[in-house]
């Protein structure tokens, strides 16, 4: 049953939209002004069209400290998600706001 488990997790990372994007620089902006944060809404544009953006939400809480845009969320969006308990081990993030 682990093998499964390990094998979902590297598939939905298959699908991610973000996978066919030109530039993957997008999805980990530098800075928090200006032209940053064009590029932070374009890399939220792509994860919200992406099929597996709740998993990559979900990874991205539950592994802590990720650098850059998963799961259409940035993140001091994350940290502020851990503080309001909305990443609990084993459950899924009901909420992204």
């Amino acid at each position: 049953m682990a093998a499964d488990r390990g094998d979902y997790a590297v598939r939905w990372r298959e699908r991610a939209a973000c996978l066919r994007v030109d530039d993957p620089d997008l999805f980990f902006p530098i800075g928090t002004s200006g032209l940053t944060l064009t590029q932070v809404d374009e890399a939220k544009a792509v994860c919200h069209r992406c099929p597996v953006e709740e998993q990559c939400l979900n990874w991205a809480l539950y592994v802590g400290h990720v650098e850059g845009i998963w799961g259409g969320t940035t993140e001091s969006e994350r940290r502020a998600m851990r503080r309001r308990g909305l990443c609990r081990t084993g459950e899924t993030v009901t909420s992204a706001a």
